[in-house]
Formats: structure tokens, C-alpha cells, sequence
């Protein structure tokens, strides 16, 4: 008891009472965490009982939630014509101590983004997701900014950006959500982007590389190489060095390059081992799209190796992954085939979700 004591943690009139020095608070998602003010920290387990909580039901009638300056989380009551920090809602919270899965996955198949984000407070985190109007993209994006980031939405098309944009307002009318023009296939586009974005002068914590195309017929880009080839990798690759500055300076970042298991069914090297960079961006006559698509995948792996090598020593990291087999998404569009194939397997596959 003695040391409970030299600690700050002897007993009091509730298990739940805090020692002195120490804080409740919520995140925009309803999570409590502890603040100590004494030491300057905080954690999301009570400091006497170690339990997790929540908050549970919606504000009261006539409370509305807001950011400060500095992130922080407070509330509104517009009836009485007040503000406080203190969730309203913290007499209600429940406890949030979930059982440790059987296996070593933390996460399976069923698991939603807004899932793999519960209790994570992106406020002041700058994100930007290619291709994210529609499927993998449009939910990264959304969860981002359903958590306090304010999420750039990259996309080729304006027009669906812009709805995508709309959606996720629609979810919360306080997400910090814009759309720029990004289109891949073009390396001068994918210049303008850089250009425009470094104009705002803001930070860089996490660039999704996800847009990419499936199935194409062959054809050339305005730069004159393999579209699949060039939407898939290349214009990332550019994307990436171009914006590199911006993520030293705004470390702790990470690039997230999504690629595909199917890498594993390719090679980019000739009979003899050696890389052949014909394979990358082939004529038409030795185009094939699957094979075109897999080789971009495995150049998003390889990519996204080197770049962690190179710039996790500056604090950003880079990753590589898989969105699951089987995922269910609009981008096998390209050909009647594809289409049938992936309608057929829906009810198998995995939510983009």
C-alpha cells in the first residue's frame, strides 16, 4: 500500500476514480484515454484498474463535438451556451477489454477499415490516396478522414472525385476532405499534382499509392509506355520522388503501395537472369494483360523495398501489401470475361469494405 501510495494510486472512494494529476478524455470516435498531467503523457488504460472504455450512445440533445486549434476534442452544449473538454458522455462509458484473438492474426478476411482505425486519431495527419473515388481507395480514404485526417482524394476523374468527396461528407460534415486532379498515365499530370500540392505548404504523413489499372487492351501513353505498366508503377514511382521532401520533413511518414499476390506468378528477368527491361513496357505483339499487370505488381514490391531502405534512416517507412485474394472491386471492368469471373465469385470474395 505504501508504494500504491508513493505512486499516487492509493485507494479512494471507486476502483475508477482517478489519482491526481490524471485526466479523462475522448477521441473523435468515442474512445477514452487517460492524460497525465503530472508526467506529460498519455495512455488508453485506466491507471488504477487497467481496463479500456468507450462511451456509449450519442450526444445529448442539443451538444455537438469540435477540434480546436491543437486537435483536441472539445463539446458545445448550445442550450446552456457553453463549452467544455469533459465528454458529457463519460458518466455512461462501458468497458472495452476485448479477448485476445486464438491466433497470432490480429486482424482476418471480415475486417474492416474502420475497424483496423478504432481508437486512432489522425487530427493534424495530412493523407493523400490515389485512386480513391471508388472500391479500395474510396474506403482508405474515407476512414482516414472519418478519423480526423485531412485526406486528399487523387483521382483521374473529377467529376466521381467530387462525389466521392460528397459521400464522405455526407458520413460527417466536419471531415477535411478535397479533391485534386491526378492522372497517372501522364507524367506531366503527375508533376502538375506534385506542384500544386507542394504550393500548399503542408505536411505529408501518409501517401497511399493504390490507383491501378486491370485487363487493358494494349496501348501507349502520352509518355509513349505500356499504360498498365505506367498507371501501376511508374507513375507512382514518379508520384513518390517527387513528393520525397515533403515526407522527410513531415517524419514521422510512410508510404503504403498497394500491390497484389499475383507478383509471385511473373518474372522481369530474360533466359539468362539478367533484368529485361523490354518486359516492363512490351510491344504489342508480346502483350499479354495479365502477365503486364503482375510484372507492375511485382515493380510496386520491389519499389517499395529499395524505398524503405533509402529513406527509413530519413523516419519514413514503406510497405508493401496485399488487399486480400479475391477482392471484390470495379477493377477487372476493363473486359466482359474479367467481369463475369468476378460477379460469379462475389458472394466468395472479400468487402472492399
Amino acid at each position: 500500500m505504501a508504494a500504491l501510495r508513493y505512486a499516487g494510486l492509493d485507494d479512494t472512494d471507486s476502483e475508477d476514480e482517478l489519482p491526481p494529476g490524471w485526466e479523462e478524455r475522448t477521441t473523435k470516435d468515442g474512445w477514452v484515454y487517460f492524460a497525465n498531467h503530472t508526467e506529460e503523457k498519455t495512455q488508453w488504460e485506466h491507471p488504477k484498474t487497467g481496463k479500456r472504455k468507450r462511451v456509449a450512445g450519442d450526444l445529448p440533445y442539443g451538444w455537438e463535438q469540435e477540434t480546436d486549434e491543437n486537435g483536441q476534442v472539445f463539446f458545445v452544449d448550445h442550450i446552456n451556451k457553453r463549452t467544455t473538454y469533459l465528454d458529457p458522455r463519460l458518466a455512461f462509458t462501458v468497458d472495452d477489454n476485448p479477448k485476445k484473438p486464438p491466433t497470432r492474426q490480429k486482424y482476418d478476411g471480415n475486417t474492416t477499415a474502420m475497424e483496423i482505425l478504432q481508437g486512432r486519431d489522425f487530427t493534424g495527419k495530412v493523407v493523400i490516396v490515389t485512386g480513391a473515388n471508388s472500391g479500395i481507395g474510396f474506403e482508405t480514404a474515407k476512414s482516414f478522414a472519418l478519423h480526423g485526417a485531412q485526406v486528399i482524394l487523387a483521382c483521374r476523374n473529377m467529376a466521381r472525385a467530387n462525389e466521392a468527396v460528397s459521400r464522405i461528407l455526407q458520413e460527417w460534415h466536419k471531415a477535411k476532405v478535397e479533391a485534386m486532379t491526378l492522372d497517372l498515365a501522364s507524367l506531366r499530370s503527375v508533376q502538375n499534382f506534385a506542384e500544386v500540392f507542394k504550393s500548399k505548404n503542408m505536411f505529408l504523413h501518409v501517401l497511399v499509392c493504390n490507383a491501378a489499372v486491370y485487363a487493358l487492351p494494349w496501348s501507349l501513353t502520352k509518355d509513349h509506355l505500356e499504360t498498365t505498366f505506367q498507371v501501376n508503377h511508374l507513375g507512382h514511382f514518379y508520384l513518390v520522388q517527387l513528393l520525397q521532401d515533403v515526407l522527410c520533413r513531415s517524419a514521422p511518414a510512410r508510404v503504403v503501395v498497394v500491390s497484389s499476390e499475383s507478383h509471385r506468378f511473373t518474372d522481369i528477368n530474360d533466359s539468362s537472369g539478367k533484368l529485361d527491361l523490354s518486359l516492363l513496357s512490351p510491344s504489342k505483339e508480346e502483350y499479354w494483360a495479365m502477365l503486364a499487370y503482375n510484372r507492375s505488381k511485382l515493380c510496386n514490391i520491389l519499389f517499395s523495398n529499395e524505398l524503405h531502405c533509402r529513406l527509413s534512416p530519413h523516419g519514413v517507412t514503406s510497405n508493401a501489401v496485399h488487399p486480400g485474394n479475391m477482392m471484390y472491386s470495379s477493377i477487372h471492368h476493363n473486359w466482359w470475361v474479367y467481369t463475369l469471373l468476378f460477379t460469379l465469385a462475389r458472394p466468395f470474395t472479400k468487402s472492399m469494405m
